[in-house]
């Protein structure tokens, strides 16, 4: 199969009988999530290693600005995926959390963007605010030296505030897809210059239901635009989804044995019953506050209950959920990422893509219900390449749940030792 950079302007068609996407066969063989397959082999139709920025042909401003991020050598995944998204072509990206995909896609819409054209030109969705903040933050840094404009849409903010900042003309807009579908039928988007749709945490999207909004939003844009969905997992609708709006796209896959973070050592607690888990979690404390922690449980009301018990006992811990106004999740975030917090009890909202540098311990009160989830979660504590520690709170009824985690990701979770603390 040849790729071109040529792009046809037909329209593409959401359904998976698309004349202009690629058919059944050009999919890759696969029962069940690709790049889960026991034997852990897929199929990735490119091969091409850069393994240096200086060696991508990249803008000098870019380069500086990468260079000023504080960069030096692209991981895996950007020694791999910048150079087809560069040429324009469809690329559908798989690595785990904490590899850095978001500087993968910024960077090759930087490379592509002009920016003495003040129009948006590039288009990002994500699941959460938090990461859409997360990735306008990346973007305004990498593209400082350009002076790329890159603006966040998203719910919880001003819409009168969005639509000026997006009609004063901004290069990329990142949001998540409730809100830039309503700037784009305000016509405060306008979709005509856009030539880039990106789509990150593909799996986590599509997993809460934003399926028909992409479309809505997908079909607003021009016929030609490049598209790249990046996602750490590569579950079937994933890949339904990807079929029917990607040509022939590049697919650059990692193996499911890569999936689990490297640097993260993974421990259980046994509690014999879930009741136990809060003093148990009390007598860790000590251990937590030395550095920044993050604990995750499977509920909003779970979140608040154990935020209100530990306070209750005078240890400081700030909490963070759904139901939370945006004003609130922003100051918690805010607090978290300075320091003035240091453990922070979430749900699985702040699972993908929230990078805090120096969360070096997670703890699961609850094992995710979705063991998909659990890589997001404890790659909070490992982000490119940096050490860190999970530690699972496991009762009888979860042994299975784990001895589950543990064959999906070829991993082996250890007793927790009684020194934990000197290896965070």
């Amino acid at each position: 199969m040849s790729y071109t950079s040529e792009r046809r302007n037909e329209d593409r068609d959401w359904t998976s009988e698309s004349k202009n996407g690629p058919t059944e066969a050009d999919a890759p063989a696969y029962d069940g999530p690709a790049g889960m397959e026991p034997d852990g082999l897929i199929e990735t139709n490119w091969e091409t290693v850069v393994d240096s920025f200086d060696d991508m042909n990249l803008k000098e401003e870019l380069l500086r600005g990468i260079y000023a991020y504080g960069f030096e050598k692209p991981s895996a995944i950007q020694q791999r995926a910048i150079v087809p998204c560069v040429k324009g072509l469809d690329v559908i990206a798989q690595a785990q959390s904490g590899t850095g995909k978001t500087a993968t896609f910024s960077i090759s819409i930087l490379q592509q963007i002009d920016t003495s054209v003040s129009q948006c030109q590039a288009l990002i969705l994500a699941p959460t605010r938090e990461l859409a903040q997360q990735i306008q933050k990346v973007m305004i840094a990498l593209g400082d030296f350009m002076h790329a404009q890159c603006h966040a849409c998203i719910g919880g903010t001003n819409v009168r505030e969005d639509m000026r900042r997006l009609e004063a003309g901004v290069h990329v807009v990142v949001g998540t897809p409730g809100r830039v579908y309503d700037m784009i039928s305000r016509r405060a988007l306008r979709t005509d210059e856009i030539k880039l749709f990106v789509l990150d945490e593909a799996d986590e999207m599509l997993s809460r239901g934003f399926k028909d909004q992409i479309h809505d939003v997908f079909k607003l844009l021009p016929g030609n635009v490049q598209v790249i969905l990046l996602s750490a997992t590569m579950p079937d609708d994933v890949f339904e989804v990807s079929k029917c709006f990607m040509r022939n796209p590049i697919q650059i896959l990692v193996k499911k044995e890569e999936l689990t973070l490297e640097g993260i050592k993974q421990f259980y607690v046994f509690v014999e019953r879930e009741d136990w888990k809060f003093e148990t979690l009390c007598d860790l404390y000590e251990t937590l506050s030395i550095t920044q922690a993050v604990i995750f449980c499977n509920t909003r009301r779970k979140v608040d209950w154990l935020t209100e018990n530990m306070q209750s006992r005078d240890f400081t811990v700030s909490a963070m959920h759904g139901d939370m106004e945006q004003r609130e999740r922003d100051l918690i975030m805010r607090q978290f990422r300075t320091g003035s917090s240091r453990v922070l009890i979430t749900t699985d909202l702040l699972a993908r893509g929230i990078d805090v540098q120096q969360v070096s311990l997670v703890i699961n009160y609850d094992l995710p219900s979705n063991r998909e989830n659990y890589i997001h979660r404890i790659g909070r504590g490992g982000r490119f390449g940096r050490k860190g520690v999970a530690i699972n709170f496991v009762t009888s009824e979860d042994k299975r749940t784990m001895s589950d985690i543990e064959q999906f990701y070829h991993t082996r979770i250890e007793e927790m030792p009684t020194n934990v603390a000197d290896l965070i």
